[in-house]
């Protein structure tokens, strides 16, 4: 192992070692370069086919919805793959975004709105502009900093989307400074909302279309009006002054103050904070998240699910703590609730190295477990609401009404755990398995689930020294997710305009959840607007880009409380490969040491080389100190500031 000062696209005087080993490549690796050459081959007649030349999608819908069919795109790309699947997937976030600018409102679509203003969602769409939504959307827009952070004016958005949230544009005065709390659960580029359409209400309280499964429009699918209203007729609409009555309410309690799943915002401020360096982003960011941790304590250890405009817990609901939008007695708050709460604990910790930020979560998951009861087969059933009576309990895989939480998701769970590596998690995990009767932990699943986080369950036995095949599993389901939708792309005859009228999703194409897991040792990100994960990241210092050289294969094999162990593979037989492993998808950690062949190294840098010469392999033991540094885009050759041309 030596100290590289002169190869281009190094980091002076980082440590480099280089692989002597000439072994067959195992089938993970081959799995994992065929899994990405497919997607890659994939993304072109996508756009070809469900696309007009200038990006725009011949499908319209909510507009996060046509933002999430290139959300991965620049992720995907930062993880190695060719410069056309990011060039692509900026065109369609431009495209979609000009397209549904509300100054330009002639549209033939039959389902085409508005719902674009100074480039971000207005009110157009309220029902799509909640945290949980708008999370879903901005994923293509993060992803964008860690493919090229130099692009000025995503640079220029950053600034722009999070002033938006933190009192700094005066359209858009969302947030209230004095008592940490947005205006309204809904914050949008046009300000907070606080005035509901009849149809806003109904979607709300009564989930749309969903009541008509069952034959009868349900009561708190989304938002409730407790304690003033406890049932609500389904057609209380029908009679104008019923109709005012409600509206009035429903105004008056539901938007008027704000939410948990508002903590999505932090990833939003976050982002700018990795593009700048500002200060001021990470002090809103702990601002605004102690804010809550804070309620929490007051409300006796469980977080309440709505504030008013004083930041007074109940404050609209005569001091009732629960019944808010997306909050503990709606059909699927809780599953939303959590996921803003993963986000604001990851934020938190990634901008400050401070772990008591995970108590945010952490917290609210032992209050679950702590109020847990056993069905008769011994499977452990948490609550997934809490009302009137208490703590309500869903007995069967899926009870629509009372939350699908049985068994317990793993999204958070894999989450907390990879962030603190704490035995005490670790515990947590070790306990949904024990008494889990329903799922089989090895099994990686051939599914495109988003949240629930399925395939956390056979990631965390492969370290656990349960599941050895894994990344092979996991690889080839998402390859056969894959294929099937590059197949679907092929088989496709309608023409653009038989496209549009019947207004069919484009295919998902490119999957990232297994890349991310095997190459970078972590769970998927909360794809409701989470940042990535990463132990470790990687970068071609011979192309001087993010991501695997080509033909390269990594695996993080190992994963400790400082440490994890790394699998390396040139598959060319015939072209020295030469990459830069990071610690942390932002730098945010850093190597103290590496050990080869049983040779150990002083790393302490964020950063150390690796050259792979043809048909050659390596396996790396890597000692870490997690969260040591301050988080950027910057790339490993940036230097001190990211060099971006028009600020």
């Amino acid at each position: 192992m030596t100290r590289n000062q002169t190869r281009p696209g190094v980091v002076p005087r980082v440590v480099e070692v280089r692989a002597t080993q000439v072994l067959p490549p195992p089938g993970w690796a081959l799995l994992e370069r065929r899994l990405m050459k497919l997607m890659e081959d994939a993304v072109e007649p996508m756009v070809d086919k469900y696309a007009e030349k200038g990006g725009a999608f011949y499908y319209a819908d909510d507009v996060d919805d046509l933002y999430e069919r290139v959300y991965n795109w620049g992720l995907f790309y930062a993880m190695g793959a060719d410069r056309k699947v990011f060039d692509l997937g900026l065109q369609q976030w431009h495209a979609t975004t000009r397209f549904f600018a509300d100054d330009i409102v002639s549209r033939v679509h039959p389902r085409f709105q508005p719902q674009i203003h100074n480039e971000y969602y207005n009110q157009a769409a309220a029902g799509a502009n909640e945290w949980y939504h708008q999370g879903e959307g901005n994923m293509a827009f993060y992803h964008f900093g860690l493919a090229d952070p130099t692009i000025s004016e995503n640079v220029r958005r950053a600034r722009r989307f999070a002033a938006m949230f933190m009192d700094e544009d005066s359209e858009a005065p969302n947030y209230d400074p004095q008592y940490r709390i947005f205006r309204s659960p809904i914050q949008t580029s046009v300000g907070p909302m606080h005035h509901a359409t009849v149809d806003n209400v109904i979607m709300w309280l009564q989930g749309g279309e969903t009541g008509y499964e069952k034959g009868y429009r349900p009561y708190r699918v989304r938002a409730t009006l407790d304690p003033v209203m406890t049932d609500l007729e389904g057609n209380w609409f029908e009679n104008p002054a019923r109709r005012d009555e409600i509206l009035k309410l429903f105004d008056h309690i539901v938007l008027n103050g704000d939410v948990p799943h508002s903590l999505g915002a932090t990833a939003l401020i976050t982002n700018a904070f990795l593009y700048t360096g500002e200060d001021k982003y990470k002090q809103w960011v702990l601002d605004y998240t102690e804010g809550w941790m804070e309620r929490i304590e007051r409300n006796g250890g469980i977080l309440p699910d709505n504030v008013g405009p004083t930041g007074e817990i109940g404050e609209n609901r005569n001091g009732l703590w629960w019944g808010g939008l997306y909050g503990w007695n709606t059909f699927v708050g809780h599953y939303i609730m959590f996921s803003a709460l993963t986000i604001a604990a990851e934020c938190s910790l990634l901008l400050t190295g401070d772990f008591g930020y995970l108590e945010l979560l952490r917290s609210q998951i032992r209050l679950l477990m702590d109020n847990a009861i056993t069905r008769e087969d011994g499977q452990l059933l948490l609550p997934a609401r809490y009302g009137a009576d208490g703590w309500e309990y869903a007995r069967d895989d899926y009870d629509y009404e009372k939350g699908r939480f049985v068994p317990y998701r793993m999204q958070e769970l894999a989450h907390l755990y990879h962030a603190s590596m704490a035995q005490e998690d670790y515990d947590l995990i070790v306990r949904i398995r024990d008494t889990d009767k329903m799922r089989d932990w090895n099994h990686a699943p051939v599914l495109g689930e988003k949240s629930y986080a399925d395939t956390e369950l056979a990631r965390f036995q492969y370290y656990d020294g349960k599941n050895p095949a894994w990344p092979e599993k996991i690889l080839q389901a998402e390859y056969e997710n894959a294929l099937n939708d590059f197949e679907s792309i092929l088989n496709e005859t309608r023409d653009a305009k038989t496209l549009i009228a019947d207004n069919p999703s484009p295919p998902t194409t490119v999957y990232t959840k297994g890349l991310t897991q095997v190459t970078m040792g972590a769970p998927q990100s909360v794809y409701t607007g989470g940042l990535l994960r990463a132990t470790v990241r990687y970068f071609d210092a011979d192309r001087t880009r993010p991501g695997l050289p080509p033909d390269v294969a990594a695996l993080v094999d190992k994963l400790g409380t400082d440490s994890a162990g790394i699998q390396l593979v040139n598959l060319n037989a015939g072209e020295t490969r030469n990459l830069i492993v990071q610690a942390g998808a932002f730098a945010e950690h850093e190597f103290v040491e590496l050990t080869h062949e049983e040779q150990t190294v002083q790393v302490e840098s964020k950063y150390f080389a690796v050259q792979l010469p043809p048909g050659t392999s390596i396996r790396l033991d890597v000692g870490m100190r997690r969260f040591a540094h301050r988080p950027t885009y910057a790339f490993p050759w940036h230097g001190d500031a990211i060099p971006v041309p028009h600020q």
